[in-house]
């Protein structure tokens, strides 16, 4: 896992990793309340919250051998601690692997009539042979980059990853390939389970290297698209406090996770990133700037459904083909062929989704180990019933298996759920890095505010989702894979919450606030 790697790579992992589904879908979902407190979000919340939390995940687990947040907490707060944070966090790991998958899966779906797609499907097919393609390439491209990144500066390294970027499309585009939902989800579990055992330079930072210039090429095109097409925002600007049975708050804080503030980018920070680390001087970009230009593609989602808007709301659809479409219509006007542009395009989202699953794999992966860690990583003083918890090919099997059984539940259900828990994590990892921040005498003050805010919002969001499911479980309606299974997560996520919680404030405001220093 410890692969000192250049700036430019790490932020591209970074980036590649934290900018999933979520700051394309939560703008989208939440404009429903009007296109103002969407912005303020945004702005407010990436630059004063997520960004903040990002680069002090990452500096906390640079400071501290790159360890993850969970064994941070362990060293700060206490074993208890730590036990009851690797849990919550191995819980949200399923969450996220079964909302991404169900939607990357979904994606790739394409029916051809006598091996004729409609253009919606051969835009699916050929984005599913791309991505295919993707994994094979990023192993290349990584044993490149092994025995000959000494002599491959940046600006070779990204010519050679662009050109291999036009010749996966190309090849992809020619060749489409067509199969059911269920079959690519079992495909996508196979990918999960290279990515989380395979070394990091031979198929996961290689993959996100790629990925971050077709993302950030997604991202200038729909900037240039916005200004060429310079289309009127049709959203309202603030369509009320209550629409359609959801308040504004929590449900505006819980639903824009990604693009404002987002727990599960400090797992992607303390987990993958910060091994790869060469310099200090290299986090603020790394931590900081991914952030910020996550805001920015939360932002151009927000102009995308303003202008594609109905009657003041956003218009019917999942919030990918709302995306999809209307920048693929942008660039259209740009004169880029309409098939090239809803290719690219359908490929990009999915890559939003996929970037993130494989390291959310990983991350799974390495906290179900540490979650039975003890004092030791020496196997030969491990007891046999541990070496096997602590395997990581086991460990990634048993992940991969609940978070599969979740996504029989389908996207829908599961993402307010995930929702809720991915911006309780942020809280949490908040308040365990104002503890580490006391304990070794530095200034902590700024995060009070987010982690007492992120608090009240997630436990408000958490309360209401478990009422609605014991509801349907009351009522009889409710099935286990889709009801009964998320209403037990949701219980364990909320009473962990509360236990991490209150370990992590009693410590930074208790007894236990003497310095490091003092301390030893």
């Amino acid at each position: 896992d410890y692969v000192p790697s250049s700036k430019l790579t790490v932020f591209a992992h970074q980036f590649s990793s934290i900018a999933g589904a979520g700051p394309v879908t939560g703008p989208i979902l939440a404009s429903v309340f009007g296109w103002v407190p969407v912005l303020l979000w945004l702005i407010i919340g990436g630059l004063f919250f997520g960004a903040v939390q990002d680069f002090g995940a990452l500096y906390a687990s640079v400071k501290n051998e790159g360890k993850s947040m969970g064994m941070i907490i362990e060293k700060y707060i206490g074993k208890t601690g730590r036990k009851l944070f690797m849990l919550f966090c191995w819980l949200f790991t399923l969450l996220v692997i079964a909302a991404f998958t169900d939607m990357v899966a979904g994606t790739f779906v394409g029916t051809g009539v006598e091996g004729m797609p409609d253009a919606t499907s051969y835009a699916n097919s050929a984005a599913a042979s791309i991505s295919m393609l993707f994994i094979v390439v990023a192993v290349i491209f990584g044993v490149i980059q092994k025995h000959l990144g000494s002599r491959m500066n940046e600006v070779i390294k990204a010519i050679v990853a662009i050109v291999l970027l036009v010749v996966m499309f190309i090849i992809g585009m020619k060749f489409p390939i067509c199969t059911t939902k269920t079959a690519w989800i079992y495909i996508v579990m196979a990918y999960l389970f290279l990515a989380s055992v395979m070394p990091m330079w031979l198929l996961m930072q290689p993959r996100d290297y790629m990925t971050t210039f077709m993302l950030l090429g997604m991202i200038i095109g729909a900037v240039v698209g916005v200004i060429v097409a310079h289309p009127s925002m049709q959203l309202n600007a603030f369509s009320g406090f209550n629409v359609g049975g959801s308040s504004l708050f929590p449900t505006l804080f819980v639903t824009i996770a990604c693009g404002a503030v987002s727990g599960f980018h400090s797992l992607v920070s303390s987990g993958t990133s910060s091994k790869t680390i060469s310099s200090e001087k290299d986090m603020p970009m790394v931590g900081y700037g991914a952030m910020v230009v996550e805001s920015l593609l939360g932002i151009v989602s927000l102009v995308v459904v303003g202008a594609v808007a109905v009657n003041g709301t956003k218009p019917d659809g999942t919030p990918f083909s709302i995306f999809s479409s209307g920048v693929a219509g942008f660039l259209e006007k740009m004169g880029v062929p309409v098939t090239v542009a809803t290719v690219f395009m359908t490929m990009c989202v999915s890559a939003l989704a996929l970037t993130s699953l494989d390291s959310v794999a990983r991350i799974g992966r390495m906290s179900f180990q540490e979650l039975f860690l003890g004092d030791t990583t020496d196997t030969a003083k491990m007891t046999p019933v541990q070496r096997v918890l602590t395997n990581k090919y086991f460990a990634t099997v048993i992940t991969l298996f609940f978070g599969y059984l979740l996504t029989l539940g389908g996207y829908n259900n599961v993402w307010p759920l995930f929702g809720s828990a991915n911006q309780l994590l942020a809280a949490l990892v908040l308040i365990a890095l104002s503890v580490f921040l006391k304990t070794t005498g530095r200034t902590g003050w700024t995060l009070y505010f987010p982690m007492g805010m992120m608090l009240v919002v997630t436990f408000t969001a958490l309360i209401q989702k478990t009422v609605a499911l014991v509801k349907n479980v009351a009522s009889g309606q409710a099935t286990f894979l889709v009801d009964g299974l998320q209403l037990i997560v949701a219980i364990l996520l909320m009473v962990l919450g509360v236990m991490v919680a209150y370990s992590c404030i009693r410590k930074l405001f208790g007894a236990g606030k003497n310095s490091e220093k003092e301390a030893a």
